[in-house]
């Protein structure tokens, strides 16, 4: 069945009206019709099948059945990510969301070339929750991750309740198999990914001052882009649920 995303305040005892955005998707990308079964996740993890009923301007339909969500991993990885230029950030939120991530807090570093007036930060903050959302729909999540407004780095470092924090850097540090060697069934895990140029060696040991892993990702040094989402991949293999077979699109 198709997978669509709806606002738990649309729901109203069984019935349900999905927003403009989806209507659209349903009717004139997908043709779908009246009495189509469809998928709609309300973002906090639940997936209701929905029997559609009209495809106006606003779709509706009733409930015939929920369960809770099978696509949220056991282990919630926030990303804390050093802002890069252009639309790596986009990249980034979608391929990070798709691997199940649970939270992006978008870092303004020393190296952070955009530099933006707060009204503007919070348009990017709303245009990355787009693609956050489109993310967890493609890739079948009915949890759609927060992506924060961003913020000053020294702000992203608290590690209260977190299991782990790793801070990845391309310095003299340990390789990140020895750090990840240390702890047992994480729960929370927290990364931090500095932007292009990487983190500057005072943000580095700033965070080891507030509790952060210092690690190495090995002999290769990554961009940023590509950074993100292999170490995401990597805890979810290593602690998540991506050591099964994953279902790949065609």
């Amino acid at each position: 069945m198709r997978r669509f995303t709806i606002a738990p305040e649309r729901i109203a005892g069984d019935r349900v009206a999905f927003d403009q955005e989806e209507t659209r998707h349903m009717a004139k990308v997908l043709r779908l019709a009246p009495g189509d079964l469809v998928v709609a996740g309300d973002g906090h993890g639940s997936d209701y099948t929905v029997r559609l009923e009209t495809l106006d301007a606003r779709a509706t339909g009733t409930i015939v059945g929920v369960a809770a969500s099978r696509a949220e991993s056991p282990v919630a990885v926030t990303l804390v990510q050093g802002i890069p230029k252009g639309d790596k950030m986009e990249q980034i939120v979608r391929a990070t969301g798709e691997l199940g991530v649970a939270r992006v807090l978008p870092a303004i570093t020393e190296r952070t070339i955009v530099r933006l007036e707060p009204a503007r930060w919070r348009e990017r903050a709303r245009r990355w929750q787009r693609v956050a959302k489109e993310a967890a729909k493609q890739s079948g999540r009915s949890v759609v991750p927060p992506v924060d407004t961003p913020r000053a780095l020294a702000d992203c470092l608290d590690v209260e309740g977190d299991d782990l924090a790793v801070c990845l850097w391309e310095g003299a540090a340990p390789p990140l198999a020895h750090v990840l060697q240390r702890v047992r069934s994480p729960r929370r895990v927290r990364v931090l990914i500095g932007p292009e140029g990487g983190l500057a060696r005072s943000e580095v040991e700033t965070a080891a001052g507030r509790g952060w892993s210092i690690a190495s990702a090995g002999p290769r040094i990554l961009r940023t882009e590509t950074a993100g989402p292999a170490i995401v991949a990597v805890l979810q293999f290593v602690f998540g649920d991506l050591s099964g077979v994953a279902r790949l699109d065609d």
